[in-house]
Parts: structure tokens; sequence; C-alpha cells
């Protein structure tokens, strides 16, 4: 049975009070011996946790489910979604719930929630429980896209339950303590809209742009200005993405968030090898979600949630449309407002404008790469290298492409005479280290089999990716020769 607990911590719960049919009161399955794998200490200071607290058994309980604090009322969440394409009308909080709201020391309100912490009456079919795996996995994916600047949920806690879950095999079980801006999404407007209760959806827009967009709060036409908002919001987003190598695998509409961070690390991974066909997740067939059609995925998934805003733009469906037809167009300037200069950035051209001929050169190293299969991260970190003077990394790399002479000339060129200067400013924004897809299942493994060494090293690694360090070498490498096709799993 889940107890309530004194916590040193204050609880809102706007979101369950305001929007009470998107929510069902539920609370937290206790596990039979938890225990504290990781705990993210830099987030419980900015959530202003005691980290001392959270490591005591009074702490762990709440972290587990096995006990909830005074003032949280946790609820599952409801909302529907587009799952590869097919609409699935009541996805919800299966296997999660939120404990409620706080505000960090910046003045940020921020969602608190469990994952993994037993069935929900969204669970359809599923046990609700997570394994170890991947709820490791989702702490250091998402560290290390948050130390790469990119917006994301972050992980504050994983603790093992002392129980089995039932996959493929049997597992050791997780629960997640996920920090969110919110868990706000696509899908929660799609549900809300086919209740075919506008109320609710106007009600929905309100909180959603109070929470997240507030310059929409007072806008003519609040539905279109969220609209905007989170096209924009988006289109960064991915952009972002796609400047590191980062596949989602799993861009369903139910994981796009209206507030513009990545959520949900199931089925992802970094390319090593460019390729805009990569594709990792074992149930992506189709390569539906592959690193090249990100862009395009969340164009549409974007489509979608104008279709639920189309009654609260305008009262006249044709001019709805219209509207919101133009909002959707811009996506692609919003996206290219951030990837352009995010390229010419990688490349050490100064990103105040472009000049001609510079997507060229972009386009031009991006298909040399593609074509020899080069890493992408490791490339650019050459490249730095090679402004400094130094090319016998990348023409190494780039051994078999004889146009890398030819190339190289025209980048130097374009780049100026200070070298350094530029390698300097490469190394900002090409990280040494990312979460290279073998370590993490080197890591995961051993966590697996009880040995937690390589996660908390890997996370050390990955939570400062742009400083090359001594004894790290192996961490910039890319899977061996020979080590076969990358499959990733939802872990669900």
């Amino acid at each position: 049975m889940t107890t309530a607990l004194a916590w040193p911590f204050v609880y809102d719960s706007t979101f369950a009070s305001e929007l009470g049919e998107l929510a069902v009161p539920w609370a937290p399955a206790p596990v039979s011996d938890p225990r504290l794998l990781v705990l993210n200490e830099a987030l419980a200071l900015e959530l202003g946790l005691d980290p001392d607290f959270l490591r005591s058994p009074e702490g762990v309980a709440v972290l587990a489910g096995n006990a909830v604090p005074e003032g949280s009322t946790p609820v599952a969440q409801a909302y529907a979604g587009h799952q590869f394409g097919g609409y699935s009308p009541r996805l919800g909080d299966g296997r999660a719930l939120l404990l409620g709201e706080v505000v960090d020391g910046q003045g940020r309100r921020r969602d608190v929630a469990l994952k993994g912490s037993g069935r929900t009456p969204f669970a359809r079919g599923g046990d609700g429980r997570a394994a170890v795996g991947p709820m490791l996995r989702e702490m250091l994916i998402g560290e290390a896209m948050h130390a790469l600047g990119i917006p994301t949920t972050r992980a504050l806690a994983v603790v093992a339950t002392g129980e089995q879950v039932a996959r493929e095999t049997l597992l050791p079980g997780a629960v997640l303590t996920r920090v969110a801006a919110s868990h706000l999404r696509v899908g929660t407007f799609q549900y809300a809209a086919a209740s075919g209760d506008t109320a609710l959806v106007a009600r929905l827009i309100d909180h959603a742009a109070r929470r997240h967009h507030p310059e929409v709060v007072d806008s003519p036409v609040p539905a279109l200005g969220l609209l905007e908002a989170v096209v924009a919001a988006q289109a960064s987003l991915v952009a972002q993405w796609m400047l590191v190598g980062f596949v989602h695998g799993v861009m369903n509409t139910d994981n796009t968030t209206i507030s513009g961070e990545t959520i949900d690390y199931g089925p992802c991974a970094f390319i090593d090898a460019y390729d805009p066909a990569a594709v990792f997740s074992s149930i992506d067939h189709g390569g539906r979600y592959a690193f090249g059609n990100q862009p395009a995925v969340m164009a549409w998934n974007l489509a979608r949630l104008a279709e639920t805003l189309l009654p609260l733009i305008d009262d006249d469906i044709d001019t709805a449309v219209e509207a919101a037809t133009g909002v959707l167009r811009g996506f692609g300037d919003r996206l290219g407002a951030v990837h352009e200069p995010g390229m010419r950035a990688k490349l050490g051209l100064d990103t105040g404008a472009e000049r001609p001929g510079d997507p060229e050169l972009a386009g031009d190293l991006l298909g040399l790469m593609h074509r020899e299969g080069t890493d992408f991260t490791g490339t650019f970190r050459d490249l730095a290298q090679a402004a400094r003077g130094d090319t016998e990394q990348i023409r190494a790399r780039l051994a078999g492409v004889a146009e890398i002479d030819s190339w190289l000339a025209r980048w130097r060129e374009r780049i100026g005479p200070d070298g350094e200067a530029v390698a300097s400013a490469m190394d900002t924004v090409n990280p040494q280290y990312i979460p290279r897809n073998h370590l993490v299942e080197e890591a995961l493994t051993a966590a697996t089999a009880g040995d937690l060494g390589p996660v908390e090293e890997l996370l050390r690694v990955v939570s400062d990716p742009f400083v090359a360090r001594p004894g790290r070498e192996r961490f910039a490498l890319p899977a061996p020769a020979g080590s076969g096709r990358y499959v990733t799993y939802c872990g669900t």
C-alpha cells in the first residue's frame, strides 16, 4: 500500500486542477525492495531538493512509488496519438504518473513524474513496469542532450525495484523519476479535440500558453498563436537533433511536446556513419522515423496539432485552414533558421550571414561523408584540427574520397587565415563525446548484471561533451568494424 510522506518540497497540480477531464487520479504501485541506483544530484539541486534526503529511505520510497509526498495528487494523463501514422484514440500514461509540478530555483514550473510505477487505467494490457536498462538509457541520453544544449526532459533518479519484469527475458525492474517542462503533447490536444468539447480545447490552449508560451495568452487568436509558437519550438528542436546526429526513433504525436523538449528516449540512437536513411528502431520497418526524415515527420505531426485547433482559430473552417496552413508552411524556414547557421558553425564559418557557396560547401562535405560512410561526430572534430593546420586525421578518415583535397582547399579559403580561432570556435559546437551506441549497450548490459560503474563513467563523459580529455579516447571512437547494424528497442 502506498503511504503519504512528509516531503520538504511543495507540489502544485495545475494540470489536474484545471484539466481534470484529461487526468485520472491514481496511486503508484509499491515495490518490494527499492534501492537507489543513480541520482542526478545537479538536477536535484536545480529543483531545490536535498540530495542527501533523496538518498535516505524516505526519499527513495517516494522515488520508487512506495510513498506519495504530502500535497501531491498523482494522476495518469490522458492523450491520444498517431503511432507510425496510425491513429490511436486512447493512449495515456500506461505506466507513468504525474506526481505534480514544482517551481525550481529559476522560477520555472516543472513536472515531476514516475515512469514504471505500475499499471494505470491506460495500461492496455501492459504490466506498467519498466526494466533497469531502458530507464538508465533515458537518464544517459537525456543528460547527454542537456549537456549538448538541446531542450530535453531529464531523469532525476533511477531506483531498482527488487522485482523482475518479463520482456523477451526476465529483467531487473526499475522506476525512473522524470522532470519535464510539462508532459503536454500533440496527443493531449488530439484527445481533447476528439471529445468534441471545444471549451475543453480552449482551456487546454490557455493552460499550454500560460505554461510555455505566455506571449500567446493575449494574442488576438490564441489558438493560432499557440500553433505558431509550437511550430517554432519544434522546428528548432529537430534542427538541433540533426546537427548532432540524433535519431529519436519513435516520433509519434504523443511524443511531440508542446514545450519543444525532447521526450521518450526509447529506440533512440546517435548515428556513427553519416546516413540520412539511418534507422535503429526494431519496429520501424519502413524507415518512417529515419534520421533524414525527422524534419518532414515533425511537420506532419504539427499538422495534426493544427487540426485540433481549427475550431478555435476561426468559425469559418476554410478561413481557419488557410490561417493554420500559413503557419505550417513556415516550418521549413524556421528549421533552416536554426540548422543553417548551426551547420556553418560546425564548419567553422562565420555565422553572422550566409555567403555564396556556403550551402554547397556543407552539402558537398555531407555527400562525401555519406558516400564513404564516415563517422559524423568525429569528422567535425577532425575538421577543427585541419583548421589548426593538421589535416592528417581528416585525410585518413576520408581516405577513399578523391575530392577531399579540392574540398579542403575551398573550405580553407572560406574560413580565412586565423585557423586557431576558427578551430577553437568549432570545438565549442562539435562534441568530442556523444553516447556512442556500443558504449551505451555495454554500460546497460553491465548495469543489468549489477555493475553500475560503466553507466556512471559514461554519464560523466557525456555530461562534459566538448572538451577532449586524456584517458577518454575510447569514448570518441565509433563502433568497432564488423559490429553489425545497431538495433534499439522500445523497452516496453
